[in-house]
């Protein structure tokens, strides 16, 4: 008898943790998806570091437009059939490092 009455406590405890399993198992699922989403390297805790770069990112991305600029307008100072003197002899004296005797050196440093 006594058998009987432990086996029929136990059955009813375990259909009871079989039934809250699913249940269980969906709510973890949830709150880690939220807490991903809060927390996580994608979550809105790292909005703010995101502002961050992207305005970092503008920034450099200003500066490297205006370098392009420059280079593109060097380009057409020295196309071809018509290179703009002043500048191709510049461009030789400062890669040879020669001088005129009228020029005149001013440091920019």
């Amino acid at each position: 008898m006594i058998l009987l009455a432990v086996t029929m406590t136990r059955r009813p405890t375990l259909a009871l943790l079989r039934s809250a399993a699913g249940p269980a198992i969906a709510l973890f699922v949830i709150a880690y998806f939220a807490g991903a989403a809060i927390v996580g390297p994608n979550g809105l805790m790292s909005l703010a570091g995101y502002k961050d770069q992207a305005r970092e990112r503008a920034e450099t991305l200003r500066v490297l437009a205006d370098r392009r600029a420059k280079l593109q307008h060097h380009a057409r100072l020295l196309a071809p059939g018509r290179v703009d003197p002043d500048y191709a002899e510049e461009l030789v004296r400062r890669q040879t490092g020669q001088v005129a005797p009228q020029d005149r050196i001013i440091p920019l440093d």
